[in-house]
């Protein structure tokens, strides 16, 4: 099985930082929850419904975490120069023209 090399000049350094925004996203949950936001959260919804009150605080805690997550993921790859194609590309930018006529 081989795997395809990254599209950067510094392959080792990239997987470590993008091991050091994870970290980063796992230490925001922690503080948050450290922190009683998950339940203050929670606590807004009845008892009955304690599970999905809880589902609704983790989106709210990680919600903003996920933005710093995807600004920081784009900074780094901008400064290691990481080429390749975001997967929404095709759903956001214009469609291509061929460059190559059928034959």
């Amino acid at each position: 099985m081989s795997q395809t090399p990254l599209d950067t000049p510094h392959p080792r350094l990239y997987l470590v930082a993008t091991g050091a925004g994870f970290m980063g996203l796992i230490a925001w949950f922690y503080a948050g929850r450290e922190l009683g936001m998950l339940d203050l959260i929670s606590q807004q919804f009845p008892d009955s419904h304690a599970g999905a009150g809880l589902m609704v605080a983790i989106m709210v805690l990680m919600a903003p975490a996920f933005l710093i997550w995807k600004f920081y993921n784009r900074w780094v790859e901008s400064k290691l120069k990481v080429t390749g194609k975001y997967l929404e590309d095709e759903a956001y930018l214009p469609p291509k023209t061929r460059t190559k006529k059928p034959k």
